[in-house]
C-alpha cells in the first residue's frame, strides 16, 4: 500500500492573503500657520513634506499654508522662496498642475513674534483664507524655543478671532531644558490649548522601523514570551551620527548630546522596547505604558553617574589625507567649551519585567558609522555542549535596525556544513528594502507626524507627564556633569566609536559594544 505525498506550500506565500492597499486619509479641510515658515525646519522638511503630501493627494481639495515670519516679503516673494526649497531638498519635480495648486493655496504674513499687531494681522489673514467652522486650524512652530514665551502671550489673539474651527499646536523639540521649564513651558501653553489639542512632535516616533517595534512585539508570539529577564541578558541602543553639529554650534552650546538626543529620541526607543502591552492601540492606552517605563527608571545619584555614565568630546584627527575637524573648530562653540557630543551610559527599569537588566545607551556625533538600532542580547544556554571555531560563543541577539538600514535580524548558532561538529554564527534577516518589493510607500517621518495631527491622532506625539519623566531621568546626569565641568571630559577622534571609556563601561560587565549592522 502507498501513500501518495503532495506538498504544501500554502503558508509559504502570504502575499496574496493579505492584500495590503495603499491608505487613504480622510482629512478636514485645514489651514495650517507655520511660525518660522522661511526658516532652515520649515524650506528643509515641512514644506517639502506638505509639497510631497499634496503631489500624493493625501491632502484635501481644500487647504491653506500661511507663513508667518518677521522678514518683510511679498507673497509671490514667498512662493519663489518655497519653490526654490522644493528644488533643493524636494524629492518631487516642480510639474505645472501640482506646483500650481500648492502655490495658489501659499500666503505670507510678516510680523515679530513679540508684537501685538502681528497677530492681529495673522488673525485676519487666517479668516480670509481658512474654511469655515468645520475647518481645522494648525499652528505649527517651527523656531527656537526662546521664541515660545512670546508666541504664546500674543497667540490668543488668533485662536479669539478665529471662530469655532478646530485648533491644534504642533511644538518642535526640545520642549524645555529641564523639568523645571517643561512644567513651565506647559503652564504657559495650557492657558490658550487643552492637552487635547498640543503634539509635541519628535520626528524619530515618525520612522517606520520605529513604529514597527510595538507590531514586532505584540503581534509575534514567539517572542513575547522571552521578552524579559529571565531571558534576556542586556539591551544596547545606539544613535550614532557620523556629521558634526553642522552649523549649529548656537544650539548645540546651549543643549549637548543629553538634551538634543538622549531626552527625547532614545528615551522613545527606551519605552518602545520596554513597554507593558497596552490595553489598545489607541492614543493614551500606548502613552500610559511608555510613561510608567519612564518612572520605572532606576533615579541615579552622582556616585552612580560618576561609575556609569561617560561624556565625550569629538576632536580634530586625519583620515589619511583628510584632516576631520573637532568640535572647538565648529562655527559659534566656544574655544573652550566643554559642551558633550558624546554620551554612553548604563540604567536599570526597575518592574517585574526588566529588574536587573542593564539597558546601555550611547550616542555620538562624528563617530565612526550612521547608525540607530537596538539590539536585545539573550542569555546563553547554561551549557557548552558545542564545540566552536570562535573564540567567543555569541549569544543570540535580536536587532531592530531603524537607520540608515531598516531591518529586523535574529542571531543564531547552526552546525556548519561537513564532518565535524562546529557550531556557527548566522543571521536571519527582514529588510524593507529587500523583502517588502513592489509599490511599496516608505512615508518620511514628517509626513506620516503632519498627517496624524491633522487626523487628531496623537500616539504618536509625547504627552505631558511623559516629557516631566523623561527629564526627571536625565536632569539629574545634567547637573552632575555641569557641576564637574572639565575633569570627566574625554576627547575622542572623529570618525573612532567616541572614548575608550565608553567600551570599558560594558567590558567591566563582561560585555562589548555591537558595531552596527553587518553588511
Amino acid at each position: 500500500m502507498s501513500a501518495n505525498y503532495q506538498e504544501d506550500n500554502t503558508a509559504d506565500d502570504l502575499s496574496g492573503a493579505c492584500q495590503i492597499t495603499r491608505e487613504r486619509y480622510d482629512i478636514k479641510p485645514f489651514t495650517m500657520v507655520i511660525f518660522g515658515g522661511s526658516g532652515d525646519l520649515s524650506r528643509r522638511k515641512l514644506l517639502p513634506t506638505l509639497f510631497h503630501l499634496c503631489h500624493d493627494q493625501n491632502l484635501p481639495e481644500k487647504f491653506s499654508i500661511i507663513s508667518f515670519a518677521s522678514t518683510e516679503r511679498s507673497e509671490e516673494d514667498y512662493r519663489e522662496l518655497v519653490k526654490a526649497s522644493l528644488e533643493e531638498f524636494g524629492d518631487e519635480s516642480l510639474e505645472s498642475a501640482c506646483w500650481d495648486k500648492f502655490s495658489r493655496n501659499l500666503h505670507y504674513v510678516s510680523g515679530r513674534f513679540d508684537h501685538e499687531k502681528g497677530y492681529r494681522d495673522l488673525a485676519e489673514q487666517i479668516n480670509k483664507v481658512s474654511f469655515g467652522s468645520e475647518a481645522n486650524i494648525i499652528y505649527y512652530l517651527a523656531v527656537p524655543p526662546s521664541f515660545l514665551p512670546d508666541i504664546m502671550q500674543y497667540i490668543s489673539i488668533c485662536t479669539e478671532q478665529t471662530g469655532k474651527a478646530d485648533t491644534r499646536i504642533i511644538i518642535e523639540k526640545p520642549f524645555g531644558r529641564d523639568q523645571a521649564t517643561a512644567a513651565s513651558l506647559n503652564t504657559m501653553i495650557s492657558e490658550v490649548f487643552d492637552e487635547s489639542q498640543i503634539y509635541r512632535i519628535d520626528h524619530y516616533l515618525g520612522k517606520e522601523t520605529v513604529q514597527n517595534i510595538l507590531y514586532f512585539r505584540f503581534a509575534n508570539s514567539i517572542f513575547e514570551p522571552l521578552w524579559n529577564r529571565s531571558y534576556i541578558d542586556h539591551i544596547q541602543i545606539t544613535v550614532s551620527e557620523t556629521i558634526g553639529i553642522e552649523n549649529r554650534g548656537k544650539f548645540y552650546e546651549q543643549s549637548g548630546v543629553i538634551r538634543d538626543i538622549m531626552q527625547n529620541h532614545m528615551m522613545q526607543l527606551l519605552a518602545l522596547v520596554a513597554m507593558e502591552p497596552p490595553a489598545g492601540m489607541a492614543a493614551n492606552h500606548i502613552r500610559d505604558e511608555k510613561v510608567k517605563v519612564y518612572r520605572s527608571i532606576r533615579e541615579m545619584n552622582d556616585e552612580y553617574i560618576d561609575q556609569n555614565t561617560v561624556r565625550g568630546q569629538y576632536a580634530a584627527t586625519r583620515s589619511g589625507e583628510t584632516r576631520l575637524s573637532g568640535y572647538l573648530d565648529e562655527k559659534d562653540t566656544a574655544a573652550d567649551s566643554i559642551t558633550p557630543t558624546f554620551f554612553a551610559g548604563k540604567l536599570y527599569i526597575d518592574n517585574w519585567r526588566w529588574a536587573g537588566v542593564p539597558f546601555y545607551l550611547r550616542s555620538g556625533k562624528r563617530l565612526q558609522k550612521r547608525l540607530t538600532e537596538i539590539s536585545i542580547h539573550f542569555k546563553q544556554p547554561p551549557l557548552r555542549l558545542f564545540s566552536s571555531t570562535c573564540e567567543i560563543r555569541e549569544p543570540n541577539v535580536l536587532v531592530l535596525g531603524v537607520q540608515p538600514r531598516e531591518h529586523i535580524s535574529l542571531h543564531i548558532g547552526v552546525k556548519h556544513p561537513g564532518i565535524g561538529n562546529q557550531l556557527y554564527p548566522v543571521n536571519m534577516n527582514f529588510d524593507y528594502l529587500d523583502d517588502l518589493k513592489g509599490d511599496i510607500h516608505y512615508p518620511m517621518a514628517y509626513e506620516r507626524l503632519l498627517l496624524d495631527c491633522m487626523k487628531g491622532d496623537q500616539t504618536l506625539f509625547a504627552r505631558q507627564d511623559g516629557i516631566e519623566a523623561t527629564w526627571k531621568v536625565v536632569d539629574p546626569i545634567i547637573q552632575r556633569w555641569e557641576s564637574t565641568p572639565s575633569a570627566a571630559l574625554a576627547k575622542y577622534p572623529s570618525g573612532s566609536w567616541g572614548p575608550d571609556q565608553s567600551s570599558e563601561l560594558l567590558q567591566r560587565d563582561g560585555r562589548v559594544w555591537r558595531k552596527g549592522y553587518r553588511t
